[in-house]
């Protein structure tokens, strides 16, 4: 049995993700703050919880330590705000996108680690980046830096898991421009907040932006191939067939 984790789980690929797994036959589990769609087991949590997100993801493990042959966490969830200038940043948006763009996947990943440390199966931890991860954008300098922070750290776990006898496979993939609600909150900002605005109103317009269930079945795809152990750490989704 596949088990698998994912954040953020209640729409865009999260949603997509948590659709396309469970059709194709794993247990998947979802965590997001809101369940609108009512689906099953879907735990809704404030990933920024940490104690509490951390506590319902040791207890999906050993629920299914003795029957499952994979576990996989999907660190799906971000917020793309703030969108402004440095100097006019909401002090209480940077928090909030610090802890649920790096902190969060953090506590996950350690919980992840560490509940897991004597399952002799397979182990992989997906975590959703960004190109602007390794690109600055002037007006997503929160954004840019919560992704660099979140591919760094994959690249820290996947040196120390060399080491380990029964290792985690970590990968921090880009998954491209996607029409989901963080592409409408990117065009309702302003020139001034993000002076590459126009660029990002083109890609609608010109039906560049991929869909959700598009970018989650090229996800799944990679998951389901891709030696986690063995591949680069820092991926893009847009370089896989």
């Amino acid at each position: 049995m596949e088990i698998i984790i994912i954040t953020g789980a209640s729409k865009g690929i999260g949603q997509e993700l948590y659709k396309q797994f469970t059709e194709s036959g794993a247990m998947v589990y979802g965590l997001a703050r809101t369940n609108p769609d009512r689906l099953q087991r879907m735990e809704e949590v404030d990933i920024t919880d940490f104690g509490k997100t951390s506590n319902i993801v040791k207890t999906i493990i050993h629920r299914h330590m003795d029957e499952a042959k994979s576990f996989t966490l999907i660190n799906n969830a971000g917020v793309i705000d703030p969108i402004d200038m440095v100097g006019s940043l909401d002090s209480e948006e940077i928090e909030k996108a610090v802890k649920v763009n790096l902190t969060a996947p953090i506590h996950l990943i350690n919980t992840f680690i560490a509940t897991l440390v004597d399952f002799s199966g397979e182990k992989k931890v997906l975590n959703i980046s960004s190109g602007a991860g390794r690109n600055a954008y002037e007006g997503w300098s929160i954004y840019c830096t919560t992704k660099a922070g979140l591919d760094h750290f994959s690249r820290v776990v996947a040196l120390e898991q060399q080491q380990s006898e029964n290792p985690v496979g970590i990968v921090s993939i880009a998954p491209g421009i996607i029409d989901t609600g963080m592409q409408e909150t990117i065009r309702s900002s302003s020139e001034e907040q993000f002076p590459h605005l126009e660029k990002f109103i083109a890609y609608k317009e010109q039906g560049q932006l991929s869909t959700a269930a598009e970018t989650a079945s090229k996800l799944l795809k990679f998951i389901n191939k891709t030696n986690f152990i063995e591949t680069e750490t820092i991926a893009d989704i847009r370089h896989f067939n």
